[in-house]
């Protein structure tokens, strides 16, 4: 049901002034709530990105280490959320600016100056019928005076007409006056019906046009200000409704970072892919110690306890010149460590002690907590050292992530080069379909600069590839220990199967030498056949002698067994592996530990040279 204020307000014009006047007030106070709230999205978004950057990992700082664990990585996924969700609190702030705030601002302003413009007008016609009023009430009561006159003239003519002693004359004059007094009258009659006529002309034109006209436009102004107090309203709402997808995006993401937490990465990160020491055997202290420092004693021994080993043939290691056959002969483990004391059995006169293939646990763990060498690997592994370029000095398992890692940084710098190369050269095929463009033989410099880049990165990345394989293949055999037992070679084949051509050793946990003598029969087996086919060739020269400080028991392939204090020839130097080849006689060659020897060099000798 609509309602008219101009017919059934006509008379609250007052009134309807005082509550225009508080629709504006109105207007201004939701403004400022809207104004307001505004402020606090922009406080509460610039609090949440303050606590996200305080929580953010620092640069070169220890935490980025910390960030390779999935929950430290799921926290970091939550923080860079909490940064997007507080970025949705500003842009609610910046749409109820622009879309209410300064609407509504603006609005108020042409408000106010139609209200005045309406009411105005009211005003003024309110004034004219006042007047219109004021002339009619003027008339009527002059037209009251004069026939109130007139009556009196009437009864005075009338006094003097009866009266027998008045003369004539004046008998005449009070007719005169008598009649001149109803010519006022009559006149001030028709002046009050004409201003009575003209006021009710007014007044009808008033109440029924003007006030009408002017009370619809008055309405209406209200109305619309009704709806847009409305629509803000629902602008309001719907800033807010907009948002919360992405908002539901960011909690949904840090949904995801909680599920993605693993608790297997701290197997990842230190695992180390050395498999566990084998069992401690019995150490009999029972048998008396034989053991002298003298050759023949030394000789014997070695005669009884491999056999096979003088059964071979002389030469054990000719292979010189053949990649594959130089890394048979090299010991691929870390030699171990020097002693912390010189053994009993080197002792002159001393009793001798029975061959231990394994010392004890207990004097392992106090040859590791005391040797230097060893400390220094485990730290460096902690510190995460740089080292080699094939992160050799790594645990293998450690050594895969890293190689993954660096092929991943180089297949990203590769494609970011690829993408270079092909901009570069649409920029040149612009420039020749276009020279005034510029010149296309700008480019060509930056071209082959950036087809040097990518051939050096594909290069790189070959190479890390082959390390990655090498070490997966290492790790494949380690984790198959029917393969491991079965031996190095292919039934089939005559070549190694193993890429590194070493024997399978086990190292400990901490990096120590422990001899496996599960895959030693497969070399020897296998010895002989090389043996035949390089049986014409020429010894190494010697480039010096050494002297053994500690004694060495060489039960591995590839290795020679020695006393302490006895002299042997150096045919080879440590190549940084930490063995060095030495031979005894023209028959008995092998490597020994570098720590356990002392070195002499002959300056004139040019030394053995190592193919690879």
């Amino acid at each position: 049901m609509s309602c008219r204020w101009g017919t059934e307000l006509w008379d609250q014009f007052d009134n309807l002034e005082k509550h225009t006047h508080w629709g504006i007030e109105f207007v201004e106070r939701y403004t400022k709530f809207v104004k307001e709230r505004s402020e606090i999205e922009i406080g509460y978004a610039k609090q949440i990105r303050n606590l996200s950057k305080k929580y953010q990992p620092k640069k070169n700082s220890r935490e980025e280490d910390e960030y390779k664990y999935t929950s430290c990585r799921a926290f970091l996924m939550t923080l860079n959320e909490l940064n997007d969700y507080a970025g949705q609190h500003e842009v609610i702030a910046e749409n109820l600016t622009t879309h209410i705030i300064c609407e509504l601002t603006r609005y108020i302003q042409e408000l106010k100056a139609e209200r005045k413009s309406h009411f105005h007008d009211g005003r003024r016609a309110q004034q004219h019928i006042e007047n219109s009023w004021k002339q009619l009430e003027s008339s009527k009561r002059r037209f009251e005076r004069d026939c109130k006159e007139a009556d009196r003239a009437q009864q005075y003519f009338d006094k003097i007409d009866a009266d027998i002693n008045v003369t004539k004359a004046d008998v005449e004059k009070a007719r005169q006056q008598a009649q001149l007094k109803h010519q006022v009258a009559e006149d001030s009659k028709n002046e009050y019906l004409t201003y009575l006529q003209k006021f009710n002309k007014e007044q009808n034109e008033h109440y029924y046009s003007l006030i009408p006209h002017i009370f619809q436009k008055i309405q209406e102004m209200e109305e619309k200000r009704i709806e847009k107090v409305g629509e803000s309203m629902k602008t309001y709402a719907e800033v807010n409704r907009k948002v919360l997808p992405i908002v539901s995006k960011c909690l949904d993401g840090m949904t995801n970072a909680a599920a993605s937490i693993e608790p297997t990465m701290v197997v990842e990160s230190f695992k180390s892919g050395f498999e566990p020491p084998g069992d401690v055997e019995v150490e009999d202290y029972s048998l008396s110690m034989r053991r002298t420092v003298s050759e023949s004693s030394y000789l014997n021994s070695r005669g009884e306890g491999k056999p096979s080993r003088s059964n071979s043939r002389g030469k054990l290691w000719p292979f010189k010149r053949n990649k594959l056959m130089s890394l048979l002969a090299s010991p691929r483990q870390p030699p171990p460590p020097p002693p912390t004391s010189p053994s009993p059995g080197a002792m002159p006169n001393g009793p001798q002690s029975p061959q231990q293939p394994k010392e004890p646990l207990s004097h392992r763990l106090n040859e590791f907590m005391t040797s230097k060498h060893k400390m220094q690997c485990l730290r460096s592994l902690t510190r995460g050292g740089s080292g080699p370029e094939d992160c050799s000095h790594l645990p293998p398992e450690q050594r895969r992530k890293k190689l993954q890692a660096k092929i991943t940084d180089i297949n990203k710098e590769l494609q970011k080069e690829v993408d270079q190369r092909d901009a570069l050269t649409k920029m040149k095929d612009v420039y020749i379909k276009n020279p005034h463009m510029g010149d296309p033989n700008s480019v060509d410099p930056r071209l082959e600069e950036i087809g040097q880049n990518i051939d050096k990165l594909e290069l790189d990345s070959r190479k890390y590839e082959a390390w990655l394989l090498e070490v997966e293949t290492r790790l494949a055999e380690k984790s198959d220990p029917h393969r491991r037992q079965s031996g190095l070679y292919d039934s089939n084949a005559t070549t190694p199967v193993n890429n590194n051509c070493a024997p399978v050793n086990r190292e400990s946990p901490d990096g120590s030498y422990t001899e496996d003598h599960s895959t030693e029969h497969h070399l020897k087996s296998r010895s002989t056949v090389f043996d035949d086919d390089f049986d014409d060739e020429d010894p190494l020269p010697t480039i010096g002698t050494c002297k053994s400080l500690y004694p060495f028991e060489g039960q591995n392939e590839g290795t020679i067994s020695m006393a302490e204090g006895e002299l042997l020839y150096v045919i080879e130097e440590d190549k940084g592996d930490g063995w060095t080849r030495v031979r005894r006689n023209e028959d008995e060659e092998g490597y020994v530990p570098t720590s356990y020897i002392k070195v002499f060099f002959d300056t004139n000798a040019k030394g053995a040279m190592t193919y690879i």
